[in-house]
């Protein structure tokens, strides 16, 4: 909507902790179709809403990844890691996006490396929905499933870039979150066992199965989590090396499959 004054909804915003409530403002206008729905929208958003969940959609690497009720946001930090895995990734290269989400990642390095074979997968229904939405211009195929189990036979030992995003927020810590992230976003994106580090196992444990020689696996870890999750990398026969950035905030482990 244009031509319509914001005054009231950023007033709203603000008196519900809206820190961004003018940017906010904007972006609630944008996705109403007439007065009537942003006043709709505004109370979804005081209520608590994720903005992403109420406007349809989260800016990522320069996209629109379409998210929803029921399904993880996916961060600004986590543009490091796709960013990672796509100066690894090459045209005809097998990239998997295990613990996809909204399948923002795997979205963005194919939209960075145009020609990669890419696929997805996570265990939420609501989230897998989403991620064939954001994966289809790239022609991905997402998964549904727990970690591996759902792929295809035929990626075992052809995967040449693995990233992932899975939960390593330790389960005491996760009161701590934002009220955003612990009452709209599933508790199996957030959750990462006790150490924060228990899905980062399972997912290296299993990784020089789906590897090709050579290939990477690529790991978004907390600064508190990333020597575990290295241990975990090295204990599965991989190589492993800790890569960060101070502007994301960002930690991530790389680890590689030697080759053959």
């Amino acid at each position: 909507m244009t031509n319509l004054d914001l005054g009231p909804v950023v007033v709203a915003l603000r008196a519900a902790g809206c820190v961004f409530a003018e940017e906010e403002a904007e972006l609630l206008a944008g996705a109403a179709a007439g007065p009537a729905e942003l006043d709709a929208l505004v109370a979804q958003r005081a209520a608590g809403r994720p903005l992403e969940h109420v406007v349809g959609w989260a800016g990522f690497c320069g996209l629109r990844i379409a998210v929803g009720p029921g399904v993880f946001v996916p961060r600004r930090r986590s543009e490091f890691l796709a960013g990672e895995a796509a100066r690894l990734a090459r045209p005809g290269s097998v990239v998997l996006d295990l613990c996809c989400g909204a399948g923002a990642v795997g979205a963005a390095v194919a939209a960075a490396v145009p020609g990669v074979e890419l696929h997805a997968a996570d265990i939420e229904p609501a989230a897998v929905r989403y991620a064939r939405r954001n994966v289809a211009a790239a022609g991905g195929r997402v998964h549904e499933g727990d970690l591996y189990d759902p792929l295809p036979a035929v990626l075992r030992g052809r995967v040449d870039v693995l990233v992932v995003n899975a939960p390593y927020v330790p389960t005491g810590e996760i009161g701590l979150l934002p009220p955003e992230a612990r009452d709209h976003e599933p508790l199996r994106a957030l959750d990462g066992g006790p150490d924060g580090a228990a899905v980062h196992r399972r997912v290296a444990a299993a990784a020089p199965g789906w590897l090709a020689p050579g290939g990477r696996l690529l790991i978004e870890t907390g600064a508190h989590q990333a020597d575990r999750t290295a241990a975990a990398i090295r204990a599965a026969g991989l190589t492993a090396r800790h890569s960060a950035s101070e502007e994301y905030e960002a930690h991530v482990v790389i680890g590689t499959l030697p080759a053959r």
